[in-house]
C-alpha cells in the first residue's frame, strides 16, 4: 500500500524534509502539496534519491507519486568520504565586503565575471537574501551568471528570497531552490566559500 503524506499548507522546506523521511521507510509514496513550488522541490529531492515521480493534478492540488526505481542509496551517505567533494560560493548579498555599497556592487560584479576566466570553476553557487537580486531582470551580472550556469556550475536561488523581494517572477539564471536543498548542499561541501 502506497503511503501518502499530506503536506498542504506547510512552509519551505518542509514537504521536502516529510518526503525524504518517508522515503526511508517505505519505496512509494503519494505526496499531496498546494503549489508549484513545494512540487518542484519534492520532484527534484525524489529524483536526486534515485525515484521516479508523477505528477496528477485534481481539485487544485497536486499529488506526487514516489517509486523507488533502484537500491535507494543516495550519491554521498553522511560520513561516508567523496574524492571530489565539491566547491560550493554562497553568495548573501549583491555586494562583497562590508562598508560602502556602491564599491561592494562593482567587487561582485568583478567577482562574479572573474569566476568565467578561472579554472577550476565551483561546482554550485548558492544565492541568499539581497543575493537573489544579482539573477534577476536586470542585474549587471545576469549574463555571466547565464554563462556560468552554461558552463555546468549548478546555480540555487533561494525561492524564500525571492518572494520576499517579490521578484521571483524575474529569475532570469538558476534554479528556484529551498533551504533543504541549499543545506544539503553547504553540508555536503569539501570548500564552502562565503562571498
Amino acid at each position: 500500500m502506497t503511503k501518502e503524506i499530506d503536506a498542504r499548507g506547510l512552509a519551505c522546506p518542509q514537504p521536502v524534509i516529510l518526503t525524504k523521511k518517508a522515503l526511508g521507510d517505505n519505496n512509494e509514496i503519494t505526496v499531496i502539496v498546494d503549489n508549484e513550488t513545494a512540487e518542484e522541490n519534492v520532484r527534484r529531492m525524489a529524483q536526486s534519491q534515485g525515484c521516479e515521480t508523477t505528477i496528477d493534478k485534481k481539485d487544485g492540488n497536486i499529488y506526487i507519486h514516489v517509486a523507488r526505481v533502484c537500491s535507494g542509496e543516495t550519491t554521498r551517505e553522511a560520513g561516508q568520504e567523496d574524492p571530489k567533494r565539491p566547491v560550493v560560493i554562497v553568495v548573501g548579498s549583491n555586494a562583497v565586503g562590508r562598508g560602502n555599497q556602491d564599491l561592494g556592487e562593482v567587487l561582485m560584479k568583478s567577482f562574479i565575471h572573474t569566476l568565467i576566466e578561472t579554472s577550476p570553476r565551483p561546482d554550485t553557487m548558492i544565492f541568499l537574501n539581497t543575493g537573489v537580486k544579482l539573477a534577476v531582470t536586470g542585474s549587471d551580472v545576469l549574463e555571466d551568471l547565464k554563462m556560468i550556469s552554461g558552463s555546468g556550475v549548478k546555480i540555487l536561488v533561494c525561492g524564500t528570497c525571492l518572494n520576499f523581494f517579490e521578484i521571483q517572477d524575474q529569475l532570469r539564471a538558476g534554479t528556484v531552490s529551498n533551504m533543504y536543498d541549499i543545506t544539503e548542499a553547504m553540508l555536503g561541501a569539501g570548500r564552502l566559500v562565503q562571498i
